[in-house]
């Protein structure tokens, strides 16, 4: 491995740890040229995973767009960036667990809005509108209504 200041090819290995649920591993290492450390991420090569669009098109799987998603939808909501992270690695895991080299776009937007669900009903609410594309008020009040029916109701100030 080159270190990344001084370009040297000759490293040594001070400590190797698992991260991400055993998916990946962490190596400190010490360049023998320079003295200076840094830290490199070994992860199982994944078989090119390739998304099928609802028209029959096919593009490289993007982890990026899953994470984009999620931050729109968890937008000024209160869920810290670990548990996005973790939300993530959960959904990716659940992709490639299937074992495919093709998934569609309509499964990977089921897995994402399950997980909303069952975080966060605003965010739910938001992926939902777009996913399922809401064309009115009615199509709104026709998800909120299965959440509405099992969440307590909050005092309200209206409500005294």
């Amino acid at each position: 491995m080159k270190c990344p200041f001084c370009k040297t090819d000759n490293d040594k290995v001070i400590d190797s740890r698992t991260v991400e649920s055993g998916y990946v591993i962490r190596r400190r290492r010490e360049c023998q040229g320079c003295q200076k450390r840094f830290t490199t991420y070994e992860r199982v090569a994944e078989v090119e995973l390739r998304v099928v669009k609802k028209d029959g098109a096919r593009e490289p799987f993007s982890p990026d767009k899953i994470r984009h998603g999620l931050e729109r939808a968890l937008w000024k909501r209160p869920i810290s960036t670990e548990s996005v992270e973790q939300i993530i690695r959960e959904i990716l895991h659940e992709i490639y667990e299937v074992g495919e080299t093709e998934i569609s776009s309509s499964e990977i937007g089921e897995i994402l809005i399950e997980k909303l669900m069952d975080i966060d009903h605003v965010a739910y609410i938001r992926f939902a509108s777009v996913y399922r594309k809401f064309n009115d008020i009615h199509d709104l009040v026709e998800e909120v209504e299965p959440i509405l029916s099992k969440s307590p109701r909050r005092n309200s100030p209206d409500s005294k």
